[in-house]
């Protein structure tokens, strides 16, 4: 009888795994993490041809091992052409071709920039190895001489394709480019770059906080180059130790903004491509106490326009400076209250005469056109609703290309409006296709690459025809991932709303394969809830979708909700709500929604509520468990920020504003204020060598636990960064972790009832 009960319970667990998987195997963590199983592909980098005839891309080659060909589409007939052999990119006295990481055609067709042997700096893989292809001789050559490999920067054409540009130990250089080794004559333009004098690229806090990697733009005429120089002499250095890599430890050493300390002083040049001296622009206000954020070329090649915040970010000046003389005047100003965001789109019209600039002045984030000549703004789009982001601007037939989501913030599309301001917007994705879209426009703007994804499927990529969205050619339907996926019996993420009274924030909700609405489940919230990022967006996350799908098949709910604050498109007063109290309205929201959860969905367990969050989200899962510790049992936080202070003043002081001015804004913001009064679990991991958000603060809050006489864990992977990714299997390692002290510490499956 006894043999017969155990029996049953097998063949009852066996039938759930089967129910819940699909497949005796099921899927495991290492089914996801180990970069075999369940593979999402993605076309190469896809490039326009200027001519409008077609697009470029790489592919891997069928004919040389490991080599790609990068390989043509026309337009018209959408016949495949191989336009550069990988045959054509084995130099001289080897073997293999060049791995192709990035690509670019000179303007007239003749000759191919290759990009290889990557190295990261910082975030991304931004040094390496420059090649020149001329198309018509077949000659191979490497720019730069007598150089050490993977150490040019930034390398790119001039517009007329006889010159390259290129970034060298923090100096500009150019390259003139002929198949004749003698007449290749390099020239530098710069002279003074060392540790603190960085030229044409950037430091960490720019590259970090601003995007500035490639700091330099070539002239239309290709004359001149305009570049930012900073200098970084008076800021403070930050250590890092690395235990790991040799016998002895080493220090790491960098310059890093803290909250109230000197910035990098910046300012922007041009110089004569030609060699000479660079005539700096005479930038009006403290170069201490300012930023240099975006600069382009006006296209008569005389002037320069670029953008300066102040350093409480709350005035953004465009400013025109004349290349021969230095002197600058003003175009226009935005200013806010709180802050203003850089203009990342920049699109000259009218033959030069304007051009399109991105504004919230009217309390929504809209498209306007200014003019060079006053700098009178004229509204191009209109209503209560926010343009995400600009695609294209037809002037030929008097369109605007934008996406937007006036009803749904975890949503994007494809609209479009007259350019002279006086249409209503048309949405140009399908209505029946609903998730997050991406759209690279061709220049005459008849075509587009589409991309669509949603929270549960990878990215479906096709050639469109804009005019009436007719799909012309399947680019990558990640098929074979959705066959293997389903297998798994997926279940569709259930997208809501909650409300808290004075606000109504969107949700996201997993559930088990097998849920029953009578019994009680564990829910493990997601978090970010900053001004940087969202997390309530119906938008493919590979690693993080496949990891709650294994969570929800353990039998957890798994939520994520969307405070006040985050960048979602709706409207300035959202967004701006958060300022000078990051972390104290945002906790908040998320509590009260978590209560309201609770109180409107029976099935959620009150007594197995758990929380995660990386970088701004493990801030606020810290802020969670700190200051709502009768709500949250268990807490998983990557990578925190738990003493505002502790971070770089470019982010922090946007939004929190000066110290001297929010000195209790600060220390309220920050969870270690609060650390005494947790009561719950708490799991804290972070890498060493985080360059980012540093070690120093996971420390600081240790010794603030400890005093408390607090219970916690903490796991730290040597040496790793901000991503925590470097090494063999960390990755996988991590999730690992995060999996078992969330089984350990809140229980998986339902129990009880829910009524």
């Amino acid at each position: 009888m006894k043999r017969y009960r155990i029996f049953i319970i097998f063949f009852g667990i066996l039938s759930i795994s089967l129910n819940l998987f699909g497949t005796t195997e099921g899927l495991t963590l290492d089914r996801i993490f180990d970069n075999t199983h369940l593979t999402v592909k993605a076309p190469g980098t896809i490039q326009w041809i200027s001519s409008g005839k077609g697009y470029t891309l790489p592919e891997p080659s069928t004919t040389i091992k490991n080599g790609q060909d990068i390989v043509f589409y026309d337009l018209k007939t959408l016949k495949r052409n191989i336009l550069v052999s990988a045959s054509l990119l084995v130099p001289n006295g080897q073997t293999t071709p060049l791995t192709v990481d990035d690509y670019a055609f000179s303007s007239d067709m003749k000759r191919l920039l290759i990009y290889t042997n990557s190295q990261r700096v910082w975030r991304r893989n931004t040094r390496g190895d420059y090649w020149v292809l001329n198309l018509h001789s077949r000659n191979l050559f490497k720019l730069g001489k007598d150089i050490e490999s993977a150490s040019m920067m930034f390398a790119k054409f001039s517009p007329d394709g006889t010159q390259v540009s290129y970034v060298y130990k923090n100096n500009l250089y150019i390259q003139h480019i002929d198949d004749s080794p003698e007449k290749q004559t390099i020239i530098q333009l710069t002279s003074d770059g060392s540790s603190t004098i960085i030229n044409a690229t950037s430091d960490w806090a720019y590259e970090e906080e601003f995007n500035l990697r490639d700091a330099s733009i070539w002239s239309p005429d290709s004359a001149y180059i305009a570049y930012w120089q900073i200098n970084t002499h008076d800021e403070k250095i930050f250590h890092m130790i690395d235990d790991t890599t040799q016998l002895y430890p080493q220090i790491i050493s960098f310059p890093y903004p803290k909250i109230g300390t000197p910035l990098p002083t910046c300012r922007i040049g041009v110089v004569p491509a030609s060699g000479g001296n660079t005539i700096w622009m005479n930038t009006p206000g403290d170069p201490s106490a300012q930023y240099l954020v975006r600069m382009d070329w006006e296209q008569n090649s005389k002037k320069i326009l670029y953008q300066r915040l102040n350093r409480q970010q709350n005035t953004n000046t465009l400013l025109e400076g004349n290349i021969l003389t230095g002197e600058v005047k003003t175009i226009l100003t935005e200013q806010d209250p709180c802050w203003v965001d850089v203009n990342e789109f920049f699109r000259w019209m009218e033959n030069g005469k304007s051009f399109l600039w991105i504004s919230e002045r009217d309390g929504w984030k809209h498209v306007y056109i200014v003019s060079l000549l006053n700098g009178n703004l004229r509204l191009i789009t209109s209503g209560d609703y926010d343009v995400i982001d600009v695609q294209e601007a037809d002037e030929k037939n008097g369109w605007l290309y934008f996406t937007a989501s006036p009803n749904d913030a975890a949503r994007s599309y494809l609209y479009k409006t007259t350019l002279d301001g006086k249409g209503k917007p048309q949405l140009v994705t399908p209505l029946n296709q609903v998730g997050f879209h991406t759209y690279n426009i061709s220049p005459d703007s008849r075509w587009a690459i589409h991309s669509l994804n949603t929270f549960s499927t990878p990215p479906f990529v096709e050639l469109i025809r804009l005019k009436d969205h007719k799909t012309l050619q399947i680019l990558e339907n990640n098929s074979s991932f959705n066959d293997e996926l389903n297998k798994f019996n997926p279940q569709k993420p259930e997208f809501f709303t909650v409300n808290i009274g004075d606000a109504i924030l969107d949700a996201w909700c997993l559930k088990p394969a097998n849920f029953d609405p009578s019994k009680k489940y564990p829910v493990l919230f997601y978090v970010y809830g900053e001004p940087a990022g969202q997390t309530v967006t119906d938008n493919w996350n590979r690693n993080r979708y496949l990891w709650y799908l294994y969570l929800t098949q353990q039998g957890y709910i798994v939520m994520s909700i969307e405070n006040r604050g985050t960048p979602a498109p709706k409207g300035r007063a959202w967004r701006k709500s958060v300022y000078r109290q990051i972390g104290i309205q945002a906790s908040a929201d998320q509590a009260a929604a978590v209560k309201e959860i609770i109180k409107s969905r029976p099935y959620v367990d009150a007594e197995r509520i758990g929380i995660w969050g990386w970088s701004g989200g493990g801030t606020m899962t810290l802020n969670a468990i700190f200051r709502y510790p009768k709500l949250y049992h268990t807490a998983m936080s990557v990578a925190p920020v738990p003493d505002q202070l502790l971070y770089n003043c470019f982010y922090q002081e946007r939004y929190m504003g000066l110290l001297k001015d929010n000195e209790d804004g600060y220390k309220n913001g920050s969870p270690i204020t609060f650390a005494d009064k947790l009561e719950g679990n708490l799991l804290i991991v972070h890498g060493t060598g985080d360059d980012n958000v540093h070690y120093q603060g996971t420390e600081r809050l240790i010794d603030a636990l400890v005093a408390a006489d607090k219970q916690f864990t903490v796991m730290t992977y040597p040496n790793r960064t901000h991503s925590i990714r470097e090494g063999k299997n960390t990755t996988r390692h991590l999730y690992k972790l995060l999996t078992r002290y969330l089984m350990e510490h809140l229980p998986p499956g339902p129990s009880g009832s829910s009524h």
